[in-house]
């Protein structure tokens, strides 16, 4: 099992060109049978039968959050047969435990859950799969697996990783490169493994060096904060790669205080500012690594399939897979038009 101690298995490499992109097959108009010789009916957009899908998550107080509630919302209400009963966000355990327990109560067909903390909602995943009902875990994962059927999430070892190889090939004639890191929390995992994928990926370009690296707070305010120390400890350096694009837009700002320039900066998740200003192409910022919010649309169909006893098309498989990990694609000027309708605000 890959690791999935994200907050933001099955790879689908166009995660993020639409809110559908992940399971084609949930938006097919051809059956299983088409596919694989079989009878099993895979889903599609038209109406079935009526599914009630219980949505949870944390408190939207980041620009990625707030785009996964949008995302869900909208997926549903493209299906008439869905109903979607979405409670109020909130980073407090008790809190989001006392939500899905009142969803489970409902008796909902199918929760899809993102949990502020997935070690600590585990066991309320377990109650609902006890309950008959199954669970979506969405991108922070559970502790078992018991307490899920399905889990829908990012590749954050993937990002870093390709952020790296971004750079790499662009840095790899520039003699002893230097590159900087702006990391995201440092107690995350999914932070440590945005930096192992990119250290793992700098491993390929023995000219380049990691001369510095700072941890932000995924803020703004942080962003700033740190990217203004790394510019005075770093009189010159070739190239940054930023964590998260929220904390990126304070970033800029602290370049653009200083007057600095002759790098190039690739940022991580996918913001719509992020995907402007790599349009725009009249700063360093010249790329970012998705970390796509359409996972929650995905989430929704996935869940609408389980509802359903439906599989996806184009498997060959019964049943929906047990993992979809969405596919961290490099954007950069040659393709950003194709991304900016799910650029997040």
């Amino acid at each position: 099992m890959p690791d999935l101690t994200s907050r933001r298995g099955l790879l689908f490499g166009t995660a993020a060109v639409s809110a559908g992109a992940l399971l084609a097959g949930c938006t097919s108009n051809e059956k299983d049978k088409e596919n694989t010789g079989s009878s099993q009916q895979a889903a599609d957009d038209k109406p079935g039968k009526a599914v009630t899908i219980g949505f949870a998550g944390p408190q939207a107080d980041h620009g990625w959050l707030n785009a996964i509630n949008e995302q869900a919302r909208a997926r549903a209400e493209k299906y008439s047969d869905v109903t979607l009963d979405i409670t109020e966000g909130s980073n407090d355990t008790a809190t989001q435990i006392g939500q899905i327990e009142t969803l489970i109560n409902k008796k909902v067909d199918v929760l899809v859950i993102l949990p502020a903390d997935g070690a600590a909602l585990t066991q309320t995943g377990l109650k609902a799969m006890r309950a008959g009902i199954p669970v979506v875990n969405l991108d922070r994962v559970f502790s078992s697996p018991q307490a899920f059927r399905c889990w829908v999430g990012g590749d954050n070892y993937g990002m870093g990783l390709n952020a790296g190889h971004y750079i790499g090939e662009k840095l790899k004639d520039t003699a002893n490169a230097k590159v900087v890191e702006l990391a995201g929390l440092d107690n995350l995992e999914l932070t440590r493994q945005r930096t192992k994928g990119f250290d793992d990926a700098l491993k390929n370009y023995p000219n380049i060096k990691k001369v510095a690296r700072q941890a932000a707070e995924f803020t703004v305010e942080s962003g700033q904060a740190k990217m203004a120390q790394l510019l005075q400890a770093q009189p010159k350096f070739d190239a940054l790669w930023n964590h998260d694009d929220d904390q990126g837009v304070g970033a800029l700002r602290a370049v653009d205080q200083a007057g600095r320039s002759g790098f190039l900066m690739v940022g991580g998740a996918g913001a719509l500012s992020a995907f402007e200003a790599i349009k725009a192409d009249d700063g360093v910022l010249k790329a970012t690594v998705l970390y796509p919010p359409t996972m929650a649309a995905s989430a929704i169909d996935l869940a609408r399939a389980l509802g359903q006893g439906k599989g996806v098309a184009g498997l060959a498989e019964f049943e929906i897979p047990s993992q979809v990990t969405a596919y961290s694609a490099v954007v950069d000027k040659s393709n950003v038009d194709r991304y900016m309708s799910v650029g997040f605000d």
